[in-house]
């Protein structure tokens, strides 16, 4: 499994637009790879939350370790395999599992739904056409923004908040969430 440390200076760079691309592209492509590798289990994709330019500091890295305890257990006893990235462009980890992916994905916003930090989780479930589903597959409201009542998707297509008020947000989940 990942180990985890404390961010070091280096680890706070922003990322460029092409980095982002890049990560976005390899990621596809693990997913595409683990989905071969077992075309009979489900893949469950975690990945954070984390506006602007910086996507890996202590932060995100409390959010990522908080997101994999909690899939770990719920997913245990279904775990078929596991990998974990922790890059400059933000934290990754791939489980296979064996379950369906409508029960994967109903596990999946229940824990983004119940954890105190699951809000800044992205929890992916791919159907075995490549796919994600979406909440409402498993009869769930989409996720609601960080500072407001609107759907986060209709948020981010205005740009309703700032990145310093999602940042100030999202600091003062962690914060509470750590002490």
């Amino acid at each position: 499994m990942a180990r985890h440390v404390a961010p070091h200076a280096k680890d706070y760079m922003e990322i460029t637009l092409d980095q982002l691309l890049a990560s976005r592209e390899s990621r596809q492509a693990k997913q595409m790879a683990l989905q071969s590798a077992h075309p009979s289990h489900t893949l469950v994709c975690l990945t954070v939350i984390m506006p602007g330019a910086v996507k890996r500091n202590l932060h995100s890295l409390i959010v990522a370790n908080a997101a994999l305890t909690a899939v770990l257990e719920r997913f245990r006893e279904k775990l078929v395999d596991i990998e974990v990235r922790d890059l400059v462009t933000g934290y990754e980890a791939y489980l296979v599992v064996d379950l369906d992916a409508l029960t994967a994905k109903e596990l999946t916003c229940g824990i983004e739904d119940s954890h105190p930090l699951g809000r800044l989780f992205d929890l992916d479930v791919l159907g075995h056409d490549g796919a994600p589903l979406s909440r409402a597959q498993v009869s769930r409201p989409a996720r609601q923004c960080l500072l407001c009542e609107h759907e986060s998707r209709w948020c981010m297509r205005n740009h309703t908040h700032t990145q310093a008020e999602l940042q100030e947000r999202i600091t003062q989940m962690v914060e509470e969430y750590v002490r």
